[in-house]
């Protein structure tokens, strides 16, 4: 039957999603790990119940394959869609695209007019090279950045990608047992030569940084990180910014996720501290495929002295897609409505589970929020409220990732049903019964970030 998203019902009747499950089931046969995102398998919010396919998706709204209707108040195209789905300047400006051809033996001027933006935006950087995912996008800029540098190491914290260069990092110093930098991104299948160019570091943690920059500070070519993630500490971006200055070494900003929820552009902009290279995707494009790496100059040169070169990166649509976003994000003063409706979301967490005498922690930035879950069991009981959520029609799980789609009604009827949620799981621990009541497995893990 079909979810009423704003309805809250006593006992609501449990969401079928039967196709989806199906069609899954199929999928896995097919698909190794049955998706092509880690972040999109069922596994990971309510095996057995998640409906992982859709037929539709317009502004805050789903609709799966067995009709049912659901508001998305979780990852929102795993933060891709900024503007919400299906939005229709993004599309008109891409179906025209399409209509004018999307591929030819020549350039498209949308590139270069989205570049001339990504620059007026970020006016310490000069130049700009496309790609058309994140992944792939980080592998270029610390391409770059070795090119620019001559060296080789990287200093890292944070989440970056699936290529070699990152996942790297989990190679032991045993050939026989690789090790748990990063727990759950295993690097079989990387050159057991990359070894060592990868060297962490904490989030916050300057004096972490200092103890990579003395032991390999002379083949430093660059500093990666996410600019935030946790709220940094008074000086410590000022701290690493100083640090790569000193060193001669890149400071790169990945922007991926972070980029464009606060401001039309990176978030380092809003907390003042200028990088080298930035790397922007997901909400680049509102869901097109497309991604930037933007630098200085003298960093950016680099690129020409590296083969760095893909038909895919001369299509159109990225390019008219993200050009489309960046304008519309700029006029709607889009970065305002995502931290309003993200507040609004945090501090409905934190008073419906002091309603429902529910422990709840909350963190990350308002565009971007983590409830947590003060339990035995935390993952049980997360999978218990996506389950719940899902009867009451929304996709919902420990995360929030605003859209400027989402409207304040969207967010009473979230929040309305998040009291709901979190009073039958508070019962449900004091009960223990908590593992009774899911219709399914427990919700995989995913990976532990280095932050």
């Amino acid at each position: 039957m079909s979810s009423k998203p704003h309805a809250l019902r006593n006992e609501p009747t449990p969401v079928n999603t039967a196709k989806s499950q199906a069609l899954y089931e199929k999928a896995r046969r097919l698909i190794p790990g049955g998706t092509q995102l880690l972040s999109k398998r069922p596994e990971m919010y309510a095996p057995g119940q998640w409906p992982g396919y859709y037929v539709s998706a317009k502004g805050a709204t789903i609709t799966d394959l067995d009709g049912n209707q659901f508001i998305d108040m979780s990852l929102c195209g795993i933060g891709s869609t900024v503007l919400g789905y299906a939005d229709p300047d993004v599309d008109g400006a891409v179906k025209a695209a399409i209509d004018g051809g999307s591929m030819t033996t020549l350039n498209c001027p949308e590139e270069v007019r989205l570049a001339e933006l990504l620059v007026e935006l970020h006016p310490w950087a000069g130049m700009v090279r496309f790609s058309r995912s994140g992944g792939e996008a980080m592998a270029i800029a610390v391409r770059i950045a070795r090119a620019a540098t001559g060296r080789q190491v990287i200093a890292f914290c944070g989440y970056h990608g699936w290529h070699d260069w990152y996942l790297s990092a989990n190679l032991a110093d045993d050939s026989a047992l690789d090790g748990h930098l990063l727990s759950g991104l295993a690097p079989k299948g990387v050159p057991r030569g990359l070894k060592g160019l990868m060297q962490p570091f904490q989030y916050n943690d300057l004096e972490g940084l200092k103890k990579v920059v003395k032991e390999h500070g002379a083949n430093l070519a660059a500093i990666v990180m996410e600019p935030v993630r946790n709220l940094p500490q008074p000086g410590f971006l000022e701290g690493v910014r100083q640090i790569a200055s000193e060193t001669g070494a890149v400071l790169l900003f990945d922007e991926i996720t972070a980029g464009f929820r606060l401001n039309p552009g990176g978030i380092h902009m809003t907390l003042g501290v200028e990088p080298d290279m930035a790397v922007f995707a997901k909400a680049l494009g509102n869901g097109y495929p497309i991604s930037a790496i933007i630098g200085r100059d003298a960093v950016m040169s680099a690129a020409q002295e590296t083969f760095i070169s893909s038909t895919a990166w001369t299509e159109r649509i990225g390019p008219t897609a993200g050009v489309a976003t960046v304008t519309k994000y700029r006029e709607k003063n889009v970065g305002a409505h995502l931290v309003r409706i993200g507040e609004r979301v945090l501090a409905g967490w934190l008073e419906a589970g002091k309603s429902a005498g529910l422990k709840v922690e909350v963190s990350g930035i308002p565009p971007l929020g983590h409830v947590a879950f003060d339990a035995p069991n935390p993952r049980m009981l997360r999978t218990l409220f996506t389950q719940l959520m899902l009867d009451r029609g929304y996709l919902a799980k420990d995360a929030f990732y605003a859209m400027y789609a989402h409207t304040d009604a969207h967010v009473d009827g979230y929040i309305a049903a998040c009291a709901d949620a979190f009073g039958i799981m508070a019962d449900a621990l004091k009960t223990d019964t908590v593992e009774s009541q899911l219709r399914g497995p427990v919700a995989h893990a995913g990976f532990q970030r280095l932050t």
